[in-house]
Formats: structure tokens, C-alpha cells, sequence
């Protein structure tokens, strides 16, 4: 195995090492607090359908990356491939709307309680499953491309438009075909991201507001729920930023793919290795900053103090 193969091996199966066990602990503690204190909070709901996304990530792409990266051949027939695919694809696109909703339920929960914010918190709070799974139907509706143009690699000579996939194929046919189907994902993301940033934006604006309103007064009840919003909101930015950085710089590569008539195998990998990585890093930072999935480190705080 040349130092190629291998560097990619090692990451992917980093990847999976930090991914399945992370997102799983995250849906396995969520589900267990809401069977002890009889209540899903709001944001446990958004945080545990990302975990799973995540985990669906990890499975449908991350694994097939790392054994096609040890040498692994033929693994997958043309079903496989569109099932393995669309899998993905759907996972990636609840990834990135899970983000941006839990992003703008923040904005919500922490904006002033008057006006079209008052509003808002009485119609999405109750409401944020429903959100959750409107979502998922959507992007299972709108996403049929790896369904019509998924295949299993064959030895044939490939079409130009076509995408290497580790063990499948998206072979678009035509040059509009692939344009288009570029296009519509990059001008989804794009408007998602935006919309994800204008909200951790704000988010930052209250933040600023809210430490020079409560500087003296931190002592009090008020100023302690407030703190526990403050955790949140700011944990909400670090998932925005890592998920900007990511899959920014994924969306950048895919744009400069449309312009080539036949992208490298280097090219794809490259990408999926940003778009996947977000899948094992997300949790780290979900399980850092949350304080129902640390209940043993703050026991041994409390017992240091």
C-alpha cells in the first residue's frame, strides 16, 4: 500500500472510530434522559436528528471510503449503489437543513420575547419534531438524482460527466444534466449557509448585548439562566463555524468541478473527506458544550470544589 492509500486510509478509519461511537452516545444519553425526566427538550430533539444524520454519513459513505481505501473491490451492485448513495445524499442534505434549523431556533430561543419573536417562539417551540420531520420528507422528495443516476462501476470507459464515487458512478450523460445537478446542490447549500450565518450573526449580537447588561449583576437567578442560553448559543456558533469551514471549502471544490469534463478521483475523495469530517467532529463539540451528555465530568468537578 503506497503512503497515498494509506494517509487516506488511517483518516477515514479515524473518522469512523470517532463518528459511530460519538453520534451514537449522543442518541443513546438524549434518549435515556428523556426516559428519566419524562421530557425531549427542543434543542435535544434537533441535536439528536443531527447525530443520526451524522451516523447515517458515517455508514453509507465513510466506511465504504476507508475499505476501497485498504483495497477492497467490487463491493457494491448497481441497488447497492443507488441505495448507498441516496442514503448519503438525503443524510447530507438533513445535515446541513439540521444545522441551519438549530441555528435559527437559537436565534429564536435567545431573541427578545416581543414583536415577530414572540411570535415565533410560541409557533416553532412546540413544534420543532414536526419541523424536524417535514425536513427529512423534504429532502427525501427532492433528492431522486442518485436514484436515476447511480451505477455500480463497470470497466467500460466512464462518461465524461460522470462522478467517481469509490464504488459507484453518477454518470449524468450529459453536460446539462451534470450543470444542473451541480448547480441546484451548490445553490442549495449556499442559501442554507447564509441563512445558518446571518442567524449565528445575530446570535453574537445578543451575546455582546446581553455581557454588557448582566456585568453587574451576575449573581443573580436571571443572570444564571442566562449563562446556560449563553453556553448554548455559543456552542451553536462553534457548529456553525466548523460546519462553514467544512463544507464551505466542499462547495468551493464542487463548483470547480463543474467546470472540468472530467474529475479526479483525488478531486472526490478530497471532497467527501471535508464533507464526511463534519460527521465526526460535530459530536465532539455537541458533547463538549452540552451539559446532559457530561453528567460524570461534572460530578468530578463538583467533588474537586
Amino acid at each position: 500500500m503506497d503512503i497515498q492509500l494509506l494517509s487516506k486510509a488511517v483518516f477515514f478509519l479515524l473518522l469512523v472510530i470517532i463518528g459511530i461511537p460519538a453520534n451514537s452516545y449522543i442518541i443513546l444519553k438524549f434518549i435515556f434522559v428523556k426516559m428519566v425526566e419524562k421530557k425531549f427538550l427542543p434543542t435535544n430533539i434537533i441535536l439528536t436528528a443531527l447525530a443520526f444524520m451524522n451516523l447515517l454519513i458515517v455508514f453509507s459513505r465513510v466506511i465504504l471510503q476507508y475499505l476501497n481505501a485498504i483495497g477492497v473491490e467490487n463491493l457494491l451492485d448497481d441497488p447497492q449503489c443507488k441505495l448507498s448513495v441516496y442514503t448519503y445524499r438525503v443524510s447530507r442534505s438533513m445535515s446541513i437543513c439540521t444545522t441551519t434549523f438549530l441555528s435559527c431556533y437559537q436565534c429564536i430561543l435567545i431573541a427578545p420575547s416581543s414583536g415577530i419573536w414572540s411570535y415565533l417562539k410560541q409557533k416553532v417551540t412546540p413544534n420543532v419534531l414536526a419541523i424536524t420531520i417535514c425536513l427529512l420528507i423534504i429532502n427525501i422528495i427532492l433528492d431522486p438524482s442518485s436514484g436515476l443516476y447511480a451505477q455500480a462501476k463497470k470497466n467500460s470507459t466512464a462518461s465524461p460527466y460522470t462522478l467517481n464515487l469509490v464504488y459507484c458512478n453518477m454518470a449524468f450523460g450529459t453536460y446539462n444534466n451534470y450543470i444542473a445537478n451541480g448547480s441546484m446542490f451548490a445553490a442549495r447549500d449556499f442559501l442554507l449557509v447564509g441563512l445558518m450565518a446571518l442567524a449565528s450573526t445575530y446570535i453574537v449580537y445578543i451575546l455582546i448585548n446581553h455581557k454588557r447588561s448582566v456585568k453587574d449583576i451576575r449573581s443573580s437567578s436571571r443572570a444564571q439562566g442566562k449563562s446556560a442560553e449563553d453556553k448554548a448559543s455559543r456552542a451553536v456558533i462553534m457548529l456553525v463555524i466548523l460546519y462553514v469551514l467544512l463544507f464551505g471549502f466542499d462547495n468551493c471544490m464542487w463548483i470547480y468541478t463543474l467546470t472540468l469534463t472530467r474529475v479526479t478521483n483525488d478531486m472526490n475523495d478530497a471532497r467527501i473527506a471535508l464533507a464526511c469530517s463534519y460527521s465526526a467532529l460535530s459530536p465532539i463539540v455537541i458533547i463538549i458544550n452540552n451539559p446532559k451528555l457530561q453528567p460524570h465530568l461534572k460530578c468530578l468537578v463538583q467533588r474537586n470544589e
